[in-house]
């Protein structure tokens, strides 16, 4: 990941404490750790990390997860709220059909498989489908719990070392470019 990209995104620590709508903030010291808004490879990865664990609590509940987890994990919180918004009402049905199959082939497959049902997302009545979309995801039970903690376990070590590996990689590439433009300057007639 370039820290210049994620920059150009994300705010730093001194413009989001600098910001008079949060200044009720300031009554909380431990907001202020610098890994909570520096982007350097551990914190990015580990926020990353959270925010994909996290973006799979139930409920409206995963950015108040996700900064439950950063702030004394001291990890990147922007990061971290950002990586929850992979879970929506579009993505959140494949992802616990997902999590439900993760689940069974965990437990083993002795009983039978519930009959899953399709999900219809009913814009007009959001609340009622909030709460459909609770009581059919109870009604998959045991397979689906078991399914969510393994693939939220997954997604978190999979996104933590994806970021530390294609950070590593960026850093790598842009040695070897340096390297190669000074090269290039050295040699002459």
């Amino acid at each position: 990941m370039a820290r210049k990209f994620l920059r150009r995104y994300l705010p730093d620590g001194d413009a989001v404490r600098g910001d008079k709508r949060l200044a009720w903030l300031e009554r909380w010291p431990w907001l202020n750790h610098p890994n909570l808004w520096h982007l350097n490879r551990d914190s990015v990865a580990g926020g990353f990390a959270i925010g994909l664990f996290s973006g799979l609590v139930p409920g409206p509940l995963q950015m108040l997860v996700a900064a439950l987890l950063a702030i004394p994990l001291k990890r990147n919180l922007p990061v971290a709220l950002v990586a929850t918004l992979y879970t929506n009402p579009f993505t959140i049905a494949p992802l616990y059909l997902l999590a439900y199959g993760y689940g069974r082939l965990l437990l083993g497959a002795g009983d039978p498989p519930a009959e899953v049902r399709h999900f219809d997302w009913d814009w007009a009545h959001w609340l009622d489908s909030a709460q459909a979309l609770a009581h059919w995801a109870i009604a998959l039970g045991k397979p689906l719990a078991v399914g969510l903690v393994a693939l939220a376990l997954t997604l978190a070590a999979l996104g933590y070392a994806a970021v530390q590996l294609g950070w590593r990689a960026y850093v790598v590439l842009a040695w070897r470019r340096r390297a190669r433009r000074r090269g290039a300057g050295k040699a002459g007639p």
